[in-house]
């Protein structure tokens, strides 16, 4: 059975830096496309970040493009996310899954919390 497990948040200054991480269990991340999504108290989960199979292409939200860097390695079976110069907006919670067509079971995510 495949397992998400996100860590790397914490209680973080507007203008910090983190990197959150995604260790995947149970099956290879290899061949497939990964994302980091997040959802804010009260909003519904969306994605913020996304790369391709082989890590060639990545793609931002709006909100985050220049801030956000999503990256991957295979050999770990890990998929990363840096974020720098946080805003309180970026509260919320992360989570990474596949951006295939059927995610796996959702993790229970790693929480950011920025103050101002």
């Amino acid at each position: 059975q495949v397992q998400l497990v996100e860590s790397g948040g914490g209680l973080m200054q507007a203008g910090g830096s983190l990197r959150l991480s995604c260790a995947v269990s149970g099956r290879t991340i290899i061949g497939l496309a990964m994302g980091w999504f997040r959802q804010a108290p009260g909003k519904e989960r969306d994605v913020v970040a996304a790369i391709s199979w082989n890590g060639g292409t990545t793609s931002y939200a709006d909100s985050v493009k220049g801030r956000f860097t999503i990256s991957r390695d295979n050999a770990k079976n890990t998929v990363y996310l840096q974020i720098n110069s946080l805003k309180p907006e970026d509260t919320a919670v992360y989570y990474c899954n596949s951006r295939e067509r059927i995610p796996f079971p959702w993790g229970q995510g790693t929480q950011v919390t920025v103050s101002s």
